[in-house]
């Protein structure tokens, strides 16, 4: 089997790749599994000599490592840059932590004394999305290669550049054969790999139908799993909103990334004192968004990731329209080369309308008018999935009252920055359970053990 790397704002296939033969899948997993024997007895210094050099290195080459991203999957040059810089500085942040996050913790017995350990457990296979080609590889390498893990990953068909040049990034930081190893494979090899014994752990960023799949056979195996799915997140505005503040995030929440981010703002929940006034503006910002090459830094809007991501978003549209939704903006395919679509708003979406439950993952914004606080809470929580969401306020208290009640497993208050590498990521729902990032993201792979230190007491 064979895919192709597609440069989604003009339709030119830059590459074209085969997947790995079972002969040569076969001998990655047998070097992974010898690395571990020798990586796990590494002291966290000693792996932090590797990963921190891998982190080095992203930081000090990121025009070359953003260009790639923005070839293959077509991300705004600007927002390339950030993500390559954020990637480098989860690497650096798991070097200067793991060992304190990893610590023995000493627990406090009736009798005697006790303390739990974290060890590492083996092979971690990840299966990662195409829409952040290196952020989404950065959060697992950095906290389980800290841990003592070594890591087998199967990248997105389309982002067969970006997969390869991270695996080079770690050979290039003095990384041993089997440590990280990129898996250009098929969904059928992928589900053989989950069925090995040598795999301890799998860890999925995805969408939803991906997670039952690969947690399933997990499942069946009896091995741990980790599961980042879509999002459909709320983004409440309540009548005490700045709305010049409100509106600029509602843009980037909506549009970074094309829209296509799994946390993106997804819902527009707006009480109806400041709807009219939130939905004029908003509608002048989406549409005065400019399409053009990823690549020019003036460029507002970029294309999708793919020809077919285009169309499956286009289909959505159309469905909900048919259901019953009214289109406010948009909703079209531009007419230029590349898969460039329309910033697009549906209002009136009731919840028989398919789109009511649906993740857009692409520029298209659901619009909602509720009555008050309450009302938008509820909405809000009418979901199926349970990733973030944000609520926008002058009144911070009030902000944090409303977040404690939106069920999801992340809330901003005024804001929606996401990006910091201590911040835990992870949702509910159908959005998936585990958490990335953080002191929480390192603790997903290892074996959490109970060492109780005997008394000199006879037992009985």
């Amino acid at each position: 089997m064979s895919y192709q790397s597609v440069n989604p704002s003009n339709g030119e296939v830059l590459e074209t790749f085969a997947d790995l033969t079972s002969g040569q899948l076969e001998a990655a997993i047998a070097t992974a599994a010898g690395q571990y024997e020798v990586w796990r007895r590494k002291s966290y210094a000693q792996r932090a000599v590797v990963v921190n050099e891998a982190a080095r290195l992203l930081a000090a080459n990121v025009d070359a490592f953003a260009r790639l991203v923005t070839l293959e999957m077509g991300k705004r040059i600007g927002e390339a840059r950030g993500e390559v810089e954020f990637s480098a500085r989860i690497l650096a942040y798991y070097a200067k932590n793991a060992e304190r996050f990893l610590a023995p913790v000493k627990l406090d017995p009736a009798v005697g004394e006790a303390y739990m350990e974290s060890s590492p457990l083996g092979i971690v296979f990840g299966v990662e999305p195409w829409d952040f080609p290196y952020y989404q590889l950065a959060r697992v390498a950095g906290p389980h290669l800290m841990a003592g893990n070594v890591l087998v990953v199967k990248h997105a068909g389309c982002v067969p550049q970006c997969a390869a040049a991270f695996a080079k990034l770690w050979i290039d930081a003095g990384a041993p054969p089997g440590l990280y190893t990129n898996l250009p494979i098929s969904h059928a090899q992928s589900d053989r790999l989950v069925d090995d014994p040598r795999i301890k752990g799998v860890a999925l960023t995805g969408s939803a139908e991906a997670g039952r799949s690969i947690a399933a056979r997990a499942g069946r195996n009896l091995k741990i799993s980790s599961m980042e799915l879509g999002g459909s997140d709320a983004f409440i505005v309540l009548e005490d909103a700045d709305l010049e503040h409100t509106v600029k995030w509602a843009v980037w929440g909506r549009m970074y990334n094309t829209g296509q981010t799994c946390c993106a703002a997804k819902r527009f929940i707006v009480v109806d004192s400041l709807a009219d006034e939130f939905l004029r503006r908003f509608k002048g910002a989406l549409g005065a968004l400019e399409p053009g090459d990823p690549m020019d830094e003036r460029t507002t809007l970029g294309p999708l990731s793919t020809e077919a991501a285009l169309v499956q978003l286009l289909a959505q549209v159309d469905r909900a329209i048919e259901g019953g939704a009214k289109l406010l903006l948009g909703g079209k395919r531009i007419d230029r080369p590349g898969s460039f679509m329309q910033p697009t708003i549906l209002t009136d979406i009731e919840p028989g309308n398919p789109a009511f439950r649906q993740e857009f993952f692409g520029p298209v914004a659901l619009f909602f008018r509720v009555k008050d606080e309450a009302e938008a809470i509820r909405l809000a929580n009418d979901s199926d999935f349970g990733l973030g969401g944000s609520v926008f306020t002058n009144d911070v208290a009030r902000g944090r009252r409303v977040a404690s009640q939106v069920e999801t497993g992340m809330m901003f208050i005024n804001n929606i920055s996401w990006a910091d590498a201590a911040l835990p990521f992870g949702g509910i729902k159908n959005s998936g359970y585990g958490r990335e990032l953080g002191a929480m993201g390192i603790q997903e792979f290892v074996n959490k053990k109970l060492v109780r230190v005997a008394s000199m007491a006879a037992p009985g």
